[in-house]
Protein backbone atom coordinates (compact mmCIF):
# COMPACT_ATOMS: atom_id res chain seq x y z
CA UNK A 1 0.00 0.00 0.00
CA UNK A 2 2.71 2.46 0.94
CA UNK A 3 4.72 1.58 -2.17
CA UNK A 4 1.66 2.36 -4.28
CA UNK A 5 1.27 5.78 -2.65
CA UNK A 6 5.00 6.47 -3.03
CA UNK A 7 4.81 5.48 -6.70
CA UNK A 8 1.89 7.84 -7.34
CA UNK A 9 3.70 10.65 -5.55
CA UNK A 10 7.00 10.08 -7.34
CA UNK A 11 5.36 9.75 -10.74
CA UNK A 12 3.33 12.92 -10.20
CA UNK A 13 6.43 14.80 -9.07
CA UNK A 14 8.38 13.58 -12.10
CA UNK A 15 5.62 14.67 -14.45
CA UNK A 16 5.32 18.06 -12.78
CA UNK A 17 9.06 18.63 -12.90
CA UNK A 18 9.28 17.60 -16.52
CA UNK A 19 6.44 19.93 -17.45
CA UNK A 20 7.96 22.81 -15.47
CA UNK A 21 11.35 22.42 -17.15
CA UNK A 22 9.83 22.62 -20.60
CA UNK A 23 6.72 24.70 -20.11
CA UNK A 24 6.19 25.17 -23.82
CA UNK A 25 8.37 22.42 -25.22
CA UNK A 26 5.45 20.20 -26.21
CA UNK A 27 4.03 22.99 -28.37
CA UNK A 28 7.31 24.53 -29.52
CA UNK A 29 6.60 23.66 -33.15
CA UNK A 30 3.34 25.58 -32.90
CA UNK A 31 5.20 28.57 -31.49
CA UNK A 32 7.37 28.74 -34.60
CA UNK A 33 4.26 28.70 -36.79
CA UNK A 34 2.81 31.51 -34.69
CA UNK A 35 6.00 33.57 -34.67
CA UNK A 36 6.62 33.09 -38.40
CA UNK A 37 3.41 34.98 -39.22
CA UNK A 38 4.89 38.02 -37.49
CA UNK A 39 8.55 37.50 -38.36
CA UNK A 40 7.84 37.11 -42.09
CA UNK A 41 5.27 39.85 -42.62
CA UNK A 42 7.42 42.62 -41.15
CA UNK A 43 10.24 42.21 -43.76
CA UNK A 44 7.59 42.11 -46.48
CA UNK A 45 6.45 45.59 -45.38
CA UNK A 46 10.04 46.82 -45.49
CA UNK A 47 10.56 45.35 -48.97
CA UNK A 48 7.38 47.03 -50.20
CA UNK A 49 8.61 50.35 -48.83
CA UNK A 50 11.90 49.93 -50.70
CA UNK A 51 9.99 48.90 -53.84
CA UNK A 52 7.81 51.99 -53.65
CA UNK A 53 10.86 54.23 -53.31
CA UNK A 54 12.52 52.63 -56.33
CA UNK A 55 9.37 52.92 -58.43
CA UNK A 56 8.93 56.58 -57.47
CA UNK A 57 12.43 57.44 -58.67
CA UNK A 58 14.27 57.81 -55.38
CA UNK A 59 17.97 57.15 -55.56
CA UNK A 60 19.50 53.86 -54.63
CA UNK A 61 21.27 55.27 -51.53
CA UNK A 62 17.92 56.48 -50.15
CA UNK A 63 16.21 53.17 -50.83
CA UNK A 64 19.09 51.22 -49.28
CA UNK A 65 19.14 53.49 -46.22
CA UNK A 66 15.42 53.04 -45.65
CA UNK A 67 15.79 49.29 -46.24
CA UNK A 68 18.61 49.10 -43.69
CA UNK A 69 16.51 51.03 -41.19
CA UNK A 70 13.63 48.63 -41.80
CA UNK A 71 15.94 45.70 -41.18
CA UNK A 72 17.01 47.24 -37.86
CA UNK A 73 13.35 47.75 -36.92
CA UNK A 74 12.59 44.13 -37.76
CA UNK A 75 15.53 42.89 -35.66
CA UNK A 76 14.48 45.15 -32.79
CA UNK A 77 11.01 43.56 -32.66
CA UNK A 78 12.43 40.03 -32.25
CA UNK A 79 13.52 40.28 -28.56
CA UNK A 80 10.07 41.34 -27.25
CA UNK A 81 8.42 38.77 -29.52
CA UNK A 82 10.50 35.86 -28.25
CA UNK A 83 10.35 37.14 -24.67
CA UNK A 84 6.56 36.91 -25.02
CA UNK A 85 6.85 33.14 -25.44
CA UNK A 86 7.87 32.55 -21.82
CA UNK A 87 6.37 35.58 -20.15
CA UNK A 88 5.09 34.75 -16.63
CA UNK A 89 1.49 35.26 -15.62
CA UNK A 90 0.91 38.78 -14.36
CA UNK A 91 3.89 40.18 -16.29
CA UNK A 92 4.03 44.01 -16.33
CA UNK A 93 2.81 45.86 -19.40
CA UNK A 94 6.28 47.09 -20.32
CA UNK A 95 9.57 45.33 -19.56
CA UNK A 96 12.03 48.04 -20.43
CA UNK A 97 14.97 45.74 -21.10
CA UNK A 98 12.83 44.13 -23.82
CA UNK A 99 10.86 47.11 -25.10
CA UNK A 100 12.98 50.28 -24.77
CA UNK A 101 15.25 49.66 -27.77
CA UNK A 102 12.34 48.52 -30.02
CA UNK A 103 10.44 51.71 -29.12
CA UNK A 104 13.39 53.95 -30.00
CA UNK A 105 14.22 52.10 -33.22
CA UNK A 106 10.55 52.02 -34.29
CA UNK A 107 10.15 55.75 -33.68
CA UNK A 108 13.30 56.60 -35.63
CA UNK A 109 12.44 54.30 -38.53
CA UNK A 110 8.83 55.49 -38.64
CA UNK A 111 9.90 59.12 -38.86
CA UNK A 112 12.48 58.39 -41.55
CA UNK A 113 10.28 56.12 -43.69
CA UNK A 114 7.20 58.32 -43.30
CA UNK A 115 9.11 61.45 -44.24
CA UNK A 116 10.76 59.94 -47.30
CA UNK A 117 7.64 58.18 -48.66
CA UNK A 118 5.19 60.87 -47.55
CA UNK A 119 2.85 58.12 -46.30
CA UNK A 120 1.37 58.58 -42.84
CA UNK A 121 0.58 54.90 -42.45
CA UNK A 122 4.19 53.95 -43.13
CA UNK A 123 5.36 56.39 -40.46
CA UNK A 124 2.92 55.16 -37.82
CA UNK A 125 3.12 51.41 -38.44
CA UNK A 126 6.54 50.65 -36.79
CA UNK A 127 5.52 52.21 -33.47
CA UNK A 128 2.02 50.67 -33.56
CA UNK A 129 3.58 47.25 -34.20
CA UNK A 130 5.84 47.52 -31.12
CA UNK A 131 2.82 48.55 -29.03
CA UNK A 132 1.10 45.33 -30.13
CA UNK A 133 4.02 43.30 -28.67
CA UNK A 134 3.56 44.68 -25.15
CA UNK A 135 2.20 42.42 -22.40
CA UNK A 136 -1.38 43.59 -22.70
CA UNK A 137 -4.05 41.77 -20.66
CA UNK A 138 -6.40 39.75 -22.94
CA UNK A 139 -9.38 42.12 -22.76
CA UNK A 140 -7.28 45.25 -23.11
CA UNK A 141 -5.28 43.82 -26.03
CA UNK A 142 -8.45 43.50 -28.14
CA UNK A 143 -9.33 47.16 -27.60
CA UNK A 144 -5.75 48.24 -28.30
CA UNK A 145 -5.59 46.39 -31.63
CA UNK A 146 -8.96 47.84 -32.66
CA UNK A 147 -7.74 51.33 -31.84
CA UNK A 148 -4.42 50.79 -33.61
CA UNK A 149 -6.09 49.34 -36.69
CA UNK A 150 -8.62 52.17 -36.78
CA UNK A 151 -5.76 54.68 -36.63
CA UNK A 152 -3.91 52.97 -39.48
CA UNK A 153 -7.07 52.73 -41.60
CA UNK A 154 -7.72 56.44 -41.09
CA UNK A 155 -4.14 57.24 -42.08
CA UNK A 156 -4.45 54.92 -45.07
CA UNK A 157 -7.52 56.84 -46.27
CA UNK A 158 -5.55 60.09 -45.98
CA UNK A 159 -2.65 58.55 -47.89
CA UNK A 160 -4.93 57.33 -50.69
CA UNK A 161 -6.29 60.85 -51.08
CA UNK A 162 -3.09 62.84 -50.71
CA UNK A 163 -0.16 60.57 -51.56
CA UNK A 164 -1.18 57.74 -53.87
CA UNK A 165 -2.02 58.71 -57.41
CA UNK A 166 -5.32 57.42 -58.82
CA UNK A 167 -3.33 55.26 -61.22
CA UNK A 168 -0.74 54.48 -58.57
CA UNK A 169 1.35 51.35 -58.65
CA UNK A 170 0.27 48.09 -57.11
CA UNK A 171 3.19 48.28 -54.66
CA UNK A 172 1.65 51.36 -53.02
CA UNK A 173 -1.70 49.65 -52.62
CA UNK A 174 -0.13 46.45 -51.28
CA UNK A 175 2.01 48.45 -48.85
CA UNK A 176 -0.91 50.38 -47.40
CA UNK A 177 -3.20 47.34 -47.15
CA UNK A 178 -0.55 45.16 -45.50
CA UNK A 179 0.41 47.97 -43.12
CA UNK A 180 -3.18 48.23 -41.86
CA UNK A 181 -3.46 44.44 -41.46
CA UNK A 182 -0.13 43.77 -39.73
CA UNK A 183 -1.29 44.64 -36.17
CA UNK A 184 -4.32 42.34 -36.52
CA UNK A 185 -2.10 39.53 -37.81
CA UNK A 186 0.29 40.06 -34.89
CA UNK A 187 -2.35 40.10 -32.17
CA UNK A 188 -4.28 37.14 -33.58
CA UNK A 189 -1.05 35.11 -33.61
CA UNK A 190 -0.22 36.06 -30.01
CA UNK A 191 -3.80 35.29 -28.95
CA UNK A 192 -3.56 31.83 -30.49
CA UNK A 193 -0.31 31.23 -28.61
CA UNK A 194 -1.93 32.30 -25.33
CA UNK A 195 -4.73 29.79 -25.92
CA UNK A 196 -2.25 26.97 -26.53
CA UNK A 197 -0.25 27.83 -23.39
CA UNK A 198 -3.45 27.88 -21.32
CA UNK A 199 -4.41 24.45 -22.68
CA UNK A 200 -0.93 23.10 -21.95
CA UNK A 201 -1.07 24.35 -18.37
CA UNK A 202 -4.57 22.89 -17.96
CA UNK A 203 -3.31 19.53 -19.18
CA UNK A 204 -0.49 19.55 -16.61
CA UNK A 205 -2.91 20.59 -13.87
CA UNK A 206 -5.25 17.76 -14.84
CA UNK A 207 -2.47 15.20 -14.44
CA UNK A 208 -1.52 16.64 -11.06
CA UNK A 209 -5.16 16.65 -9.94
CA UNK A 210 -5.60 13.01 -11.00
CA UNK A 211 -2.60 11.94 -8.91
CA UNK A 212 -3.84 14.00 -5.96
CA UNK A 213 -7.29 12.44 -6.18
CA UNK A 214 -5.79 8.95 -6.21
CA UNK A 215 -3.70 9.71 -3.13
CA UNK A 216 -6.78 11.16 -1.42
CA UNK A 217 -8.83 8.07 -2.26
CA UNK A 218 -6.10 5.83 -0.89
CA UNK A 219 -5.82 7.90 2.29
CA UNK A 220 -9.62 7.78 2.75
CA UNK A 221 -9.72 4.01 2.35
CA UNK A 222 -6.88 3.54 4.84
CA UNK A 223 -8.51 5.93 7.32
CA UNK A 224 -11.88 4.18 7.11
CA UNK A 225 -10.38 0.70 7.39
CA UNK A 226 -7.89 1.34 10.17
CA UNK A 227 -10.14 3.76 12.05
CA UNK A 228 -12.91 1.17 12.32
CA UNK A 229 -10.63 -1.66 13.48
CA UNK A 230 -8.71 0.51 15.93
CA UNK A 231 -11.97 1.71 17.47
CA UNK A 232 -13.14 -1.89 17.95
CA UNK A 233 -9.79 -2.99 19.36
CA UNK A 234 -9.74 -0.07 21.82
CA UNK A 235 -13.22 -0.98 23.10
CA UNK A 236 -12.31 -4.66 23.43
CA UNK A 237 -9.12 -3.87 25.38
CA UNK A 238 -10.98 -1.45 27.64
CA UNK A 239 -13.60 -4.10 28.34
CA UNK A 240 -10.91 -6.71 29.03
CA UNK A 241 -9.25 -4.32 31.49
CA UNK A 242 -12.50 -3.92 33.40
CA UNK A 243 -13.34 -7.63 33.43
CA UNK A 244 -9.92 -8.97 34.45
CA UNK A 245 -10.24 -8.30 38.24
CA UNK A 246 -13.72 -9.89 38.56
CA UNK A 247 -13.89 -12.38 35.65
CA UNK A 248 -10.48 -13.28 34.23
CA UNK A 249 -11.98 -15.74 31.74
CA UNK A 250 -14.28 -13.13 30.29
CA UNK A 251 -11.35 -10.70 30.18
CA UNK A 252 -9.24 -13.25 28.29
CA UNK A 253 -12.09 -13.73 25.85
CA UNK A 254 -12.02 -10.01 25.08
CA UNK A 255 -8.25 -10.14 24.62
CA UNK A 256 -8.66 -13.00 22.15
CA UNK A 257 -11.32 -10.97 20.35
CA UNK A 258 -8.96 -8.00 20.21
CA UNK A 259 -6.25 -10.19 18.71
CA UNK A 260 -8.73 -11.44 16.11
CA UNK A 261 -9.58 -7.82 15.32
CA UNK A 262 -5.88 -7.12 14.79
CA UNK A 263 -5.74 -10.01 12.33
CA UNK A 264 -8.82 -8.64 10.56
CA UNK A 265 -7.15 -5.23 10.31
CA UNK A 266 -4.00 -6.73 8.81
CA UNK A 267 -6.01 -8.80 6.34
CA UNK A 268 -8.08 -5.77 5.40
CA UNK A 269 -4.90 -3.79 4.77
CA UNK A 270 -3.52 -6.58 2.58
CA UNK A 271 -6.80 -6.75 0.66
CA UNK A 272 -6.72 -2.99 0.16
CA UNK A 273 -3.16 -3.13 -1.15
CA UNK A 274 -4.10 -6.02 -3.44
CA UNK A 275 -7.03 -4.06 -4.81
CA UNK A 276 -4.76 -1.14 -5.67
CA UNK A 277 -2.18 -3.44 -7.23
CA UNK A 278 -4.77 -5.31 -9.29
CA UNK A 279 -5.69 -2.57 -11.71
CA UNK A 280 -6.49 -4.13 -15.13
CA UNK A 281 -3.47 -3.93 -17.39
CA UNK A 282 -5.45 -2.12 -20.09
CA UNK A 283 -6.20 0.58 -17.51
CA UNK A 284 -2.57 0.62 -16.39
CA UNK A 285 -1.46 1.24 -19.98
CA UNK A 286 -4.15 3.87 -20.51
CA UNK A 287 -3.08 5.64 -17.31
CA UNK A 288 0.56 5.48 -18.42
CA UNK A 289 -0.30 7.05 -21.78
CA UNK A 290 -2.36 9.79 -20.12
CA UNK A 291 0.45 10.56 -17.69
CA UNK A 292 3.06 10.74 -20.45
CA UNK A 293 0.84 12.98 -22.56
CA UNK A 294 0.22 15.22 -19.57
CA UNK A 295 3.99 15.63 -19.30
CA UNK A 296 4.15 16.76 -22.93
CA UNK A 297 5.20 13.44 -24.49
CA UNK A 298 3.55 12.10 -27.63
CA UNK A 299 2.51 8.65 -26.38
CA UNK A 300 0.39 5.78 -27.66
CA UNK A 301 -0.25 2.16 -26.64
CA UNK A 302 -1.20 -1.06 -28.43
CA UNK A 303 -3.05 -3.56 -26.19
CA UNK A 304 -3.88 -7.19 -27.00
CA UNK A 305 -7.64 -7.93 -26.81
CA UNK A 306 -6.86 -10.73 -24.34
CA UNK A 307 -5.04 -8.37 -21.96
CA UNK A 308 -7.39 -9.30 -19.02
CA UNK A 309 -5.72 -12.74 -19.04
CA UNK A 310 -2.23 -11.30 -18.56
CA UNK A 311 -0.60 -11.51 -15.08
CA UNK A 312 -1.43 -8.06 -13.70
CA UNK A 313 0.42 -8.69 -10.44
CA UNK A 314 3.67 -9.13 -12.38
CA UNK A 315 3.28 -6.61 -15.21
CA UNK A 316 1.35 -3.84 -13.42
CA UNK A 317 4.34 -2.67 -11.32
CA UNK A 318 6.57 -3.00 -14.39
CA UNK A 319 4.33 -0.67 -16.41
CA UNK A 320 4.32 1.89 -13.61
CA UNK A 321 8.08 1.70 -13.07
CA UNK A 322 8.95 1.99 -16.76
CA UNK A 323 6.58 4.95 -17.13
CA UNK A 324 8.38 6.68 -14.27
CA UNK A 325 11.72 5.96 -15.94
CA UNK A 326 10.53 7.56 -19.18
CA UNK A 327 9.41 10.67 -17.29
CA UNK A 328 12.69 10.94 -15.41
CA UNK A 329 15.24 9.93 -18.03
CA UNK A 330 13.53 10.08 -21.44
CA UNK A 331 13.88 12.77 -24.06
CA UNK A 332 10.21 13.64 -23.66
CA UNK A 333 9.24 13.79 -27.33
CA UNK A 334 7.61 10.37 -27.85
CA UNK A 335 6.94 6.98 -26.26
CA UNK A 336 5.35 3.77 -27.57
CA UNK A 337 3.89 1.04 -25.32
CA UNK A 338 2.56 -2.38 -26.29
CA UNK A 339 1.26 -5.54 -24.60
CA UNK A 340 1.00 -8.63 -26.79
CA UNK A 341 0.70 -12.38 -26.36
CA UNK A 342 2.64 -14.95 -28.37
CA UNK A 343 4.01 -18.47 -27.88
CA UNK A 344 2.51 -18.96 -24.43
CA UNK A 345 3.96 -15.75 -22.96
CA UNK A 346 3.09 -12.09 -22.53
CA UNK A 347 5.40 -9.44 -23.95
CA UNK A 348 5.36 -5.87 -22.64
CA UNK A 349 7.46 -3.35 -24.55
CA UNK A 350 8.04 0.37 -24.05
CA UNK A 351 10.24 2.44 -26.34
CA UNK A 352 11.05 6.13 -26.06
CA UNK A 353 13.49 8.74 -27.25
CA UNK A 354 16.62 9.29 -25.16
CA UNK A 355 17.36 12.55 -23.38
CA UNK A 356 20.23 14.55 -24.82
CA UNK A 357 22.23 14.33 -21.59
CA UNK A 358 21.28 10.73 -20.78
CA UNK A 359 24.18 8.34 -20.05
CA UNK A 360 24.73 5.28 -22.17
CA UNK A 361 23.02 3.07 -19.56
CA UNK A 362 19.58 4.67 -19.14
CA UNK A 363 17.20 3.74 -16.36
CA UNK A 364 19.43 3.44 -13.29
CA UNK A 365 18.25 1.41 -10.33
CA UNK A 366 14.75 1.29 -11.78
CA UNK A 367 15.91 -1.37 -14.25
CA UNK A 368 17.21 -3.47 -11.36
CA UNK A 369 13.75 -3.47 -9.80
CA UNK A 370 12.14 -4.36 -13.13
CA UNK A 371 14.61 -7.22 -13.61
CA UNK A 372 13.80 -8.51 -10.11
CA UNK A 373 10.06 -8.43 -10.76
CA UNK A 374 10.51 -10.19 -14.09
CA UNK A 375 12.64 -12.89 -12.43
CA UNK A 376 10.04 -13.41 -9.68
CA UNK A 377 7.46 -14.12 -12.40
CA UNK A 378 9.90 -16.50 -14.20
CA UNK A 379 10.22 -13.91 -16.97
CA UNK A 380 12.99 -12.11 -18.81
CA UNK A 381 14.11 -8.50 -19.18
CA UNK A 382 15.67 -7.11 -22.35
CA UNK A 383 17.10 -3.59 -22.59
CA UNK A 384 18.25 -2.03 -25.85
CA UNK A 385 19.57 1.36 -26.87
CA UNK A 386 19.75 1.96 -30.61
CA UNK A 387 20.75 5.50 -31.52
CA UNK A 388 18.19 7.83 -29.93
CA UNK A 389 15.75 5.03 -29.09
CA UNK A 390 15.70 3.26 -25.71
CA UNK A 391 13.62 0.07 -25.43
CA UNK A 392 12.65 -2.10 -22.46
CA UNK A 393 11.03 -5.49 -23.10
CA UNK A 394 9.64 -7.71 -20.33
CA UNK A 395 8.43 -11.23 -21.18
CA UNK A 396 6.57 -13.36 -18.62
CA UNK A 397 4.86 -16.74 -18.95
CA UNK A 398 1.12 -16.72 -19.54
CA UNK A 399 -1.06 -17.82 -16.63
CA UNK A 400 -4.16 -19.91 -16.83
CA UNK A 401 -7.34 -18.03 -16.10
CA UNK A 402 -7.88 -14.42 -15.47
CA UNK A 403 -4.97 -12.71 -13.83
CA UNK A 404 -5.69 -11.17 -10.52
Amino acid sequence: MSSRAEHVASTSAAAEARTALRLTRSISATWWYVASAIVLFEPVVVLLVVGVLVEDGFGRPTALAIGAGGLLWWLATLPPLFAYRRRPEGAPLVVWRHHLVPFLVAAAYGIAAGTVTGAWVVGALPLVQVVMLLNWPPGVRARVVLAGTALLVALAVIDFRLTVEPDGSGSWIQLIILSTLLPVITVSSLWWWDVLVALDRARASEAKLAATQERLRLATDVHDLQGHHLQVIALQLELAERLMPQDPEAGMEQLRAARASVDDARQGTRDLATRFRSVPLSDELANAVDLLRAAGTEAEAAVDPEAPLAPASALGPVIRETTTNVLRHGGGRWARLSLTRSDGSWRYEIANDVAVDAPESTGGSGLDGIARRAAEADGDLEVRREGETFTVVVTVPAENGVAG
